[in-house]
């Protein structure tokens, strides 16, 4: 019985592995095209940042769930407080994406997205 659990929990976190490399890697809908799209559509440059002239790229690490929706979404490389909300906003507003596979099944794929804030 305790062997039969031990393999249930070791099964259990083998599925739930996030990788970083994958046969199939994650996608936007529609691509990189229509990624580009939607952050320039959704991104809001922060009014205290503009009017303070911070620019800079925030570099926004998440995970693509084997469902396609975006998790634990955190700032890899900060440029200002204010940028780094916005991107992690932007990021968690995001629809579903294809997500990544291994063997032709679904995986959780740790993925890093850069945004850019110009002036």
């Amino acid at each position: 019985m305790m062997m039969a659990m031990m393999m249930a929990i070791h099964s259990e976190a083998q599925t739930n592995k996030v990788y970083d490399k994958v046969e199939v890697m994650p996608e936007y809908p529609g691509g990189m095209e229509a990624l580009l799209e939607y952050m320039m559509n959704n991104v809001k440059y922060p009014e205290k940042a503009e009017k303070q002239k911070i620019e800079g790229r925030v570099i926004v690490g998440f995970i693509v769930e084997k469902d396609g929706s975006i998790s634990e979404v955190h700032s890899l490389k900060a440029v200002h407080p204010l940028l780094d909300q916005e991107a992690i906003r932007l990021v968690n507003n995001m629809p579903k994406w294809k997500p990544g596979k291994v063997k032709g099944k679904a995986v959780r794929v740790s993925f890093a997205l850069p945004v850019n804030f110009k002036l």
